[in-house]
């Protein structure tokens, strides 16, 4: 429907529709509503575990400063695995030494259910327990005392490392799943084409053995036709093998039988 011209709209006074309070009112409630429309464009979210008090506070503040919002803080491994599925964070800093639950241990929780990337925090630096990290599924780690130089690009380069492979898992579903359908639709058209040979056959042997019939038995072609017709249904004899029958019996002997006599 066109729009209506200027000259063409009613003229209202906006006081006889809202007051000013309920103008005021919708006023405030429109900026927050526009926020919430662009989640994306808030900071990235983070867990942050740590045992140590005064780490974790330090930790909390370097990340907040940096741009990042801490959206829980957990003292052991059982707390952090809560709250990262309770807020599914844009990632998770773990330390390795808690009480309860260690960090290796909740961090393979947590990986395994695919929730967020995990950034190991470690005094330690042996080779074993780097291994026994990324074999848990965290996608990168940081050693103490925490730099912002080493730790935010650890961060992102983590964030980066998930988003890449649940791109690939994603392709990997869809390409699953294409092939299960092409999968299908090539047994269909199996099972189809097979449908038809059948029928192809079976016209083939109806019409031969309506020709028998019309020689051997005086039929007319219709009612030699009537006659398989009739029979299959009547006596629930598929019409391949009543022709096969009737072949059978009225046509001409194999080479082979003759050959033997």
């Amino acid at each position: 429907m066109a729009a209506r011209k200027k000259s063409e709209e009613p003229s209202i006074n906006i006081d006889e529709v809202l007051t000013d309070e309920e103008l005021k009112a919708v006023a405030n409630e429109s900026e927050p509503a526009e926020r919430k429309a662009k989640p994306e464009d808030g900071p990235r979210t983070v867990v942050v575990a740590e045992d140590e008090a005064v780490n974790r506070m330090d930790l909390v503040a370097m990340l907040e400063d940096n741009g990042y919002e801490v959206v829980g803080q957990a003292a052991n491994g059982e707390e952090a695995v809560e709250l990262t599925r309770k807020y599914r964070p844009d990632v998770v800093c773990m330390d390795v030494k808690m009480p309860r639950m260690d960090g290796i241990t909740a961090a393979g929780i947590i990986c395994d259910e695919n929730i967020a990337p995990v950034v190991m925090l470690t005094a330690f630096s042996q080779t074993d327990l780097v291994k026994k990290a990324t074999g848990a599924g965290a996608m990168a780690y940081v050693t103490k005392p925490y730099e912002e130089s080493k730790l935010l690009p650890t961060l992102e380069v983590a964030m980066g490392r998930f988003a890449e492979i649940n791109d690939l898992l994603d392709s990997v579903e869809r390409s699953e799943r294409k092939l299960k359908e092409t999968t299908d639709q090539l047994k269909e058209t199996e099972e189809k084409l097979k449908k038809a040979e059948d029928t192809l056959e079976e016209r083939k042997l109806v019409d031969r053995a309506k020709g028998l019939l019309m020689d051997k038995a005086a039929f007319s072609e219709q009612g030699a036709f009537r006659w398989i017709q009739k029979t299959s249904m009547d006596q629930r004899i598929p019409k391949k093998r009543l022709a096969q029958a009737i072949i059978a019996k009225y046509g001409d002997p194999k080479p082979s039988d003759s050959g033997e006599r």
